[in-house]
This record gives structure tokens, sequence and C-alpha cells, in this order.
């Protein structure tokens, strides 16, 4: 009797099978990697930079977009300025002259008025400013000093959007400053040190805001993610300590 060969048919059904399964496992591994790369747009950014910097970084760095970011973060800071009375900005530094005994002459009505809508725009310019030139000492100290891997682009994404802490809670601030007549209140160190007198390291907590640490913060999260095998840790202790300089060299100037 004739014994007819057994046919395949459930191993090429199961090997069809599997195909077919890892077909749709590539697919979703090609949509994971697609969302993986894929850039989120200025406000996502805007977002994640308070509630996921990690998440912000990475993608800054992968992608150094810094345009809009910079353009918002300097607007921000533009509008707080109009948003505070010239008077008041004019009467505070009054007062520091008054109190380091100095003579303050009388500002023309014409120049003062001139100055509320002058401000604003100083402010603005200023910011751009100090902005390219803080991304070029990162750039400089990151990349030429400590060899890591990264471009200026780079570092002015991450500067950029880290400029954005300061801007939001600054426009915040500006009811509260308003309200206490303070145009220069801050958060800053000096803030928890109220025992402190008048002096040298009075002056050195007060120009460490708590928004410029918080960005210096986020500075370092944006140099690990340029270069992984920068630790966070190790550039958060070079971002802090250039705001660090920074507040000792300033604070020989505040009277």
């Amino acid at each position: 009797m004739d014994e007819s060969p057994v046919k395949d048919g459930p191993e090429e059904s199961s090997d069809s099978t599997e195909d077919s399964v890892a077909l749709q496992v590539y697919g979703v591994a090609q949509e994971g990697e697609e969302e993986e790369v894929a850039f989120p747009s200025l406000f996502t950014r805007f977002i994640d930079v308070f509630f996921s910097p990690g998440k912000a970084m990475e993608a800054v760095a992968r992608n150094p977009a810094w345009v809009g970011a910079l353009l918002v973060g300097v607007f921000l800071i533009a509008l707080a300025t109009a948003l505070i009375p010239f008077e008041m900005v004019m009467e505070g530094q009054r007062q520091a002259q008054l109190e380091a005994g100095r003579d303050v002459p009388e500002m023309p009505e014409v120049l003062v008025n001139a100055m509320r809508y002058i401000s604003p725009i100083i402010a603005l310019i200023t910011v751009t400013i100090i902005s390219f030139l803080v991304a070029g000492l990162y750039w400089l100290i990151f990349s030429f000093m400590l060899g890591d891997e990264g471009r200026y682009r780079q570092y002015l994404a991450v500067g950029a959007h880290a400029l954005l802490v300061p801007a939001i809670i600054g426009l915040a601030l500006v009811p509260l400053k308003v309200m206490t007549e303070d145009p220069a209140a801050t958060l800053n160190l000096g803030l928890f040190a109220p025992f402190l007198e008048d002096g040298y390291l009075g002056n050195v907590l007060r120009i460490l805001d708590i928004t410029g640490i918080w960005s210096a913060l986020i500075v370092a999260q944006g140099a690990h993610s340029i270069d992984p095998k920068r630790s966070f840790g190790s550039a958060a202790v070079v971002t802090l300590g250039i705001t660090l300089v920074f507040a000792l060299i300033f604070a020989r100037f505040v009277p």
C-alpha cells in the first residue's frame, strides 16, 4: 500500500504565522523608532523644560533648534520689564543710590516717558546678547577645555531653552513686585538668610537667584545629553561653578 507523503502543512502555516508576527513586531519597532526621533513642538519643549528637563534636553541635543525658544524667552523677559512701572524702577534705583551716599540727579520727564518704552527693548537686546555669549562660554569650557563632543549651536539651543525658566517665573513675580513696590525682588538665596547683615556675603546670596540655579542645572542636563560621557553630576559642578563665579564677581559692585 502506497503511503502518501505527509504534507508539511502545519509547519508552513506556523512559519507563515511567525513571519507575520515578526513583521508586526518589526513594524511596531519602526513606529517606536519614528516616535523616538520625532522632534517635539516648541510648546511641548516649553512644558518639558519644567517637568521633564531630561527629555527636553535630549531632544534639543539631537536637534539644536534655538530660535523659537530664545524668542519666547526674551519676549517674556521684555514683557515682565514693560509691566513694571518705570517710576517704581527709578525710585528703587534712587533709594539704592541714596543709601550708598551718592547724589541722585533728577531725570527729565520727557526722558522718563521715553524710558518706559526703551527699557523693554534694552532688556530684549541685552538678554539676547548675553545668551549668545554664555552659550559660547559653555561651548568653550565643555568642548575645548574638558574635551566633550558638542557644537556651539547645541549649547546655544540648550541655553535658550534653559532661559525659559527664569523668564516665566520672572513674569509670574511681576504682581508681587508691583504690590511690594520692589522691582528688584527675586527668589534668591538671601531670603533664606535674613539674619545676614548687608555686606559682600549677603550680596552674593542675593545675586544667586533660585531660577538661575535651576537654569544652570538644566544646562548641565543638556551638556550630559550632548555628550553622554559627561555625567550630569560633573556637568552640574561646572555650570553651578560658573554661576557662583559670576555672583562672586558682581557682588563686588553691588552697593
